[in-house]
């Protein structure tokens, strides 16, 4: 049971807020916003980018105007015996090999919360090697890089992560070098 002094201190203050009535309002906006969204994406709506991290395409991204929310899946192309950029997120990543044969170079973090965030990645990469039909698991804040180990081969590679780290204020998200595409290996 509550104290008289907690029950006092609970009914404190004079300030006044609309917070759940925006709420409701924003909700009914979302919701007709929503039917203006697109439920498929053709190959030919998907975008390319030439990026620090490599020739992609955005088979699905927040930019898109589609009902999803919760994922970024894109298409990475790996020309041969190129390499990815390198870079770490907070988000885990999943990856599947539709196409090539290669590795991935992994530098792992460990992490601890004190007073501030510290993070200290190992200063030697673990290599897992990948081939097409397999997926490759990336641990949160990784830093990773893909190579692709056929001089003769492309590489595709498809991407997936969640936007939900990033709505939850957790929107890290480094390029550490580039890709052997911009860098001109």
């Amino acid at each position: 049971m509550a104290s008289n002094a907690e029950r006092a201190r609970s009914l404190g203050g004079d300030l006044k807020a609309d917070y759940f009535s925006r709420s409701l309002a924003a909700s009914a906006a979302f919701r007709a916003a929503e039917q203006e969204r697109h439920n498929y994406v053709k190959a030919a709506e998907m975008p390319w980018e030439d990026s620090a991290h490599g020739l992609i395409k955005h088979l699905l991204n927040a930019e898109m105007n589609t009902r999803e929310h919760c994922l970024d899946i894109y298409m990475l192309f790996l020309e041969e015996g190129g390499w990815s950029g390198k870079h770490r997120h907070l988000s885990e990543e999943l990856l599947y090999v539709v196409e090539g044969e290669g590795y991935d170079l992994h530098w792992d973090v460990n992490f601890d919360c004190q007073d501030a965030y510290i993070w200290d990645w190992h200063k030697e990469p673990s290599r897992h090697d990948w081939k097409e039909g397999q997926f490759i698991y990336i641990p949160p804040y990784t830093l990773h890089r893909h190579f692709n180990a056929h001089p003769d081969k492309p590489a595709r590679i498809i991407s997936v992560t969640s936007r939900i780290v990033k709505a939850m204020g957790f929107d890290w998200f480094d390029q550490i070098e580039e890709s052997s595409r911009r860098t001109g290996r």
